[in-house]
Formats: C-alpha cells, structure tokens, sequence
C-alpha cells in the first residue's frame, strides 16, 4: 500500500482578521480621546519637546479673559472652577493642567494656577510653541 501522509505544518498566516482588529481598535481610541482645543494665539517660544497628556487647560489671555477647558470664567472664579475641575478629573492620580498663557501675560497671573495645581498634586505645564529657527 502506497498511502502517503502529510503532516506539515501550513506556515503561512492570515492577517486580515488582525488588520480588523487594528483598525477597530484606532477607531475607537480616535473617538475616546480628549482633543485638546486651543485658541490660535501668541505663545512664548521653547526650546523644550516634553509632550504630556491634557486633562485639564487652562486659557490666559492678555486682555484678562481666563478660560477653564473652554468655559470663560471671571475674578476670583478661577480658582474655584480650576479646583472643582481638578477634582472631577478621571485620573486624579495623573492630573496634567496646561496652562496656555499668550505672550505678554504676567507671571503672577500663572503663578498662583500653578500652586493651586501642587496643592492638588497635579503636574501644571506651560503651553509653548517651538522657537524659530
């Protein structure tokens, strides 16, 4: 009897289904993100190329307008809406604010932003834009 058997192995693998996945997966990390909006305005140059997630902005412009991820806010409101913010962040144990201030504000504007975000122990960052070369 002649019968012949074959037990190779097929080494060959499809890669559509995972290409599926793949693409199910950028969509949908896509559409959860949180897409950071700023106002097209001057910001100070930087040498620096630290990305870091955004969970909270903060907008500072020279004419006094002071905006909590996009809800402009007056006076002695900031600290406020930039506390009740910083508590209702998903992360809290990861907390970004970015502080985007125009150029030609005052530090003491960003100043106490920034230590109200320590005493939150959330990581504050300044917004900048790459120097030109």
């Amino acid at each position: 009897m002649g019968l012949k058997r074959s037990n190779r192995a097929n080494a060959q693998f499809n890669m559509s289904s995972l290409t599926d996945i793949i693409f199910l997966l950028l969509i949908f990390f896509m559409l959860t993100s949180n897409f950071v909006q700023i106002r097209p305005f001057d910001l100070p140059e930087s040498d620096s190329q630290t990305v870091a997630p955004t969970n909270i902005v903060v907008e500072l412009e020279k004419g006094g307008v002071v905006r909590v991820n996009n809800v402009e806010v007056r006076g002695a409101a900031v600290a406020q809406a930039l506390s009740d913010a910083l508590d209702q962040a998903d992360n809290q144990d990861d907390a970004t604010v970015t502080i985007v201030a125009e150029t030609g504000v005052p530090f003491n504007r960003i100043t106490p932003l920034m230590n109200l975000a320590a005493q939150h122990r959330a990581r504050a960052i300044i917004a900048t834009q790459p120097r030109r070369g």
